[in-house]
């Protein structure tokens, strides 16, 4: 990925600071809507019924683990389920993934609401644990490579899933992928904000705004979370 740069008269048109807040007020108008409709959608996801996990386990760091004690004691558990290449050096796993799960690393407030974040890899855990601790990663990794096949249901890696643990019985209440998964990056939602927005290819943008070239998730060969990581040499 690199940015295209903008040309001088890639920009909005400048008016009077009325004529500014009038047409924000505008915008204003339809921002509270979307947000009531996004309320309104949150309050369905939570009236979806739910469906019981069969006794399944992942692999851990202390070997194969109850999806149960994922929740370490919690009611709730968000679970990413990350893709991973089997052999492939770091700079060749999911730039995706790391994208997704790059934003997780402060998650004091999840645990004050009573859930977990964890994150549930494809690959082997002996393989893809260090890659964990090479991304500087805090929340707990367990790989489901060798996991009964119910747990990820069919479903290709890249994905939420969501759970609630009563008592020693888990269910799933909601799963998500595609474009659900933004719900974990937080640097869309602040770009979002920008007159540039995410610069990427497909977005409805002024001619002349700038572009990302090369996949919007990786930069000079890597994924770009990486990049800052202990030891990676800079091109």
């Amino acid at each position: 990925m690199t940015a295209t740069p903008a040309s001088s008269a890639a920009a909005p048109p400048v008016v009077d600071r009325e004529t500014w807040l009038r047409e924000r007020d505008e915008l204003l108008v339809r921002e509270k809507a979307h947000t009531r409709e996004g309320d309104a959608i949150a309050a369905a996801r939570r009236q979806l019924p739910m469906t019981l996990m069969p006794t399944v386990t992942v692999r851990g760091p202390g070997g194969d683990t109850p999806l149960v004690e994922v929740f370490e004691g919690r009611r709730m558990l968000i679970a990413y389920f990350h893709m991973w290449h089997d052999g492939k050096p770091y700079e060749h796993q999911c730039e995706g993934c790391t994208f997704s799960t790059c934003h997780m690393q402060m998650l004091d407030y999840l645990h004050a609401r009573d859930v977990t974040y964890a994150v549930f890899c494809e690959g082997p855990y002996d393989e893809s644990a260090p890659f964990a601790e090479f991304m500087g990663y805090r929340f707990p990794w367990y790989s489901a490579k060798d996991s009964d096949p119910a747990l990820a249901d069919s479903r290709d890696f890249g994905f939420i899933a969501c759970y609630l643990r009563d008592g020693d019985k888990v269910y799933e209440t909601y799963w998500t992928t595609g474009r659900g998964v933004e719900a974990l990056m937080t640097t869309y939602q602040a770009l979002d904000l920008t007159v540039y927005g995410r610069q990427e290819n497909w977005e409805n943008s002024p001619e002349g705004w700038p572009r990302v070239t090369g996949h919007p998730w990786r930069l000079n060969g890597r994924p770009t979370a990486q990049w800052s990581r202990p030891g990676v040499a800079p091109r």
